[in-house]
């Protein structure tokens, strides 16, 4: 598939020279910032040097005065709670991370987390009346609740008070419950709306330290939990989330929990050197499949445990559901691009939705992101049974899903989500209208250049300019993530210097240099570039989109130049 280079423009140079004389930075690094919206000497000394003390007060957040003391309140009582949270794990970490908070406060605390396949996403209604059963007073939703309107009536019904912890978009209605914390709710004046759910659950905590006058310091060993959840439900790292995300890693790295110590292990990965990669594609895909595949309170108690042979046990078991996922993944993916064939067509289709008796319903979601990078549409996958189909949705950038969805709503039984992600139910007869109405919706929302991938240049540079100090500011961009991506450059009339090869699965490896300076020869690899091996001959004169990389072996620090294309 066709890539279009874009180069993002700086249009205020003075911002970009004032930030690089005032705090001395390289002019490219100074553009990169303004073009992130960071466009003052004050907001780039905040960016790179935020620490939690920069955070929001978790008092401007609506409600948060009601909440912050109904859970003191329930503290002082020794009431019982019930913290109610999701199967991914945002909801895991979130639910965690309170939970463990409440303990450590002396709260007489217990969690639920609902079952994928029986009770499907969200505050549940058997979640309730398991509440019930164990005679809680109070019910702490986390990652989820925004829109229960019945299963906060029943909780209501039952004498039970709720507060609602969530990071969703709010339907028409309020649920009425005692407080509601959801920086999305239109009333509120939260500054930040891109919390992650665990983010949210971390304002009450933080409010609640500051209404007992805790130790500033006592928050602290929440946030490796707080960082995983964040970093694996793909909020934007940017303003607290970056915050919380960075001061999150460097606890993880320093003294994680036990449970995330062992799942460190476990997965093969090196402690103590842990980024938002390896929580994205090592750490939440084990945690995700004990949820995707069976009960994920088996990863809470994973993660709440401070017994590190009792955490190593529960992530071998993590490890093979993980294992068995994977198989599941690739034999449905394999099934839904067999229906790719026969049903959908790229020139008349703006969207993919794929519908099948029997796809397990814990993968579909993996597999929707998969078709979504693989052809760069707008995927729906449905998996039905007994005349229901529960599907996953993932988004390009660009389309809001959710948005998209909601004209569609009429045909569904149910809905939810946000921008790039989400999920619906549907009775099987109305899947090809769904899909009919979802396909005109997206013609109307997309132009015909927003289905062709892009890759956004952060600057153009020569191999020159990749200076030590550049590298070093680079590094202090990090975490990675959306929003805050690793900065694409681009350098033009390059020289392959000697042969290059294939390495791996399909990775192209080889040398480049700057024609003016032959001393300057850098290493670079694409991974999944093999197709671009005749290009890349020696001698061969191209273009190159690349980040700048630090790669180590055998205890050796080399830059390396990760390209993103040739032509």
């Amino acid at each position: 598939m066709q890539t279009r280079w874009e180069v993002i423009r700086t249009a205020d140079t003075a911002a970009v020279k004032a930030i690089a004389e005032e705090i001395n930075l390289p002019e490219v690094i100074a553009q990169i910032l303004v073009n992130r919206g960071i466009n003052t000497p004050e907001a780039a000394r905040l960016f790179f040097s935020a620490r939690t003390d920069d955070l929001y007060d978790p008092f401007i957040m609506a409600d948060m005065d009601k909440a912050v003391d109904r859970v003191v309140s329930a503290l002082n009582r020794r009431e019982n709670i019930v913290i109610h949270g999701d199967y991914d794990v945002d909801g895991i970490t979130a639910v965690s991370m309170l939970y463990l908070f409440l303990r450590d406060l002396g709260g007489q605390v217990s969690y639920y987390i609902p079952d994928r396949q029986q009770e499907g996403y969200g505050l549940s209604m058997a979640g309730i009346e398991e509440a019930q059963r164990r005679g809680a007073q109070l019910i702490i939703s986390v990652d989820c609740g925004i829109t229960s309107v019945a299963e906060i009536e029943l909780a209501r019904q039952l004498g039970i008070e709720s507060i609602i912890s969530d990071h969703h978009e709010p339907g028409p209605v309020l649920p009425n419950a005692f407080a509601i914390l959801d920086p999305k709710r239109v009333d509120c004046p939260y500054p930040f709306k891109e919390l992650a759910g665990v983010g949210v659950a971390f304002k009450l905590a933080q409010g609640v330290s500051r209404r007992m006058n805790l130790d500033n310091g006592f928050l602290e060993r929440y946030l490796d939990l707080v960082a995983v959840g964040s970093a694996a439900d793909i909020v934007s790292l940017t303003h607290e989330n970056r915050i919380l995300v960075r001061e999150g890693l460097d606890h993880l790295n320093r003294n994680a929990c036990e449970g995330i110590k062992a799942l460190i292990d476990i997965a093969g990965l090196k402690r103590g050197d842990i980024q938002v990669g390896h929580i994205v594609f090592g750490l939440a895909p084990r945690i995700n499949a004990v949820g995707r595949l069976g009960s994920a309170e088996r990863a809470v108690r994973l993660l709440i445990t401070r017994n590190y042979q009792q955490a190593v046990s529960i992530a071998r078991e993590l490890e093979m559901e993980n294992r068995r996922r994977k198989e599941i993944d690739n034999k449905t993916l394999h099934e839904a691009m067999d229906k790719m064939v026969r049903e959908h067509d790229p020139d008349r289709d703006n969207v993919i939705v794929l519908a099948k008796e029997s796809w397990h319903p814990g993968v579909i979601g993996i597999v929707a992101s998969r078709l979504t990078d693989k052809f760069y549409r707008p995927t729906v996958m449905i998996t039905i049974e007994d005349g229901i189909g529960k599907g996953s949705a993932r988004s390009i950038p660009g389309f809001d899903l959710f948005s998209a969805i909601r004209e569609c709503s009429d045909v569904l039984e149910q809905y939810g989500g946000h921008k790039y992600a989400a999920g619906l139910t549907i009775r099987a007869d109305r899947v090809d209208e769904f899909r009919r109405r979802f396909n005109e919706v997206a013609g109307r929302m997309l132009k015909p250049e927003d289905l062709i991938p892009k890759l956004s240049i952060d600057a153009e540079i020569d191999l020159a300019e990749i200076t030590p100090e550049v590298v070093k500011m680079l590094r202090d961009f990090a975490p990675f993530g959306p929003m805050n991506l690793k900065p694409n450059f681009a350098s033009y009339n390059l020289s392959v210097a000697g042969p290059a090869r294939i390495v791996g699965s399909n990775h192209l490896k080889f040398k480049i240099q700057q024609p003016s300076s032959s001393r300057l020869v850098f290493d670079a690899i694409g991974f999944n570039l093999g197709h671009l091996l005749p290009l890349a001959g020696n001698g061969r004169v191209v273009d190159m989109v690349y980040t700048i990389e630090e790669n180590e072996y055998m205890n050796q620090v080399n830059l390396q130049l990760c390209a993103k294309d040739l032509k």
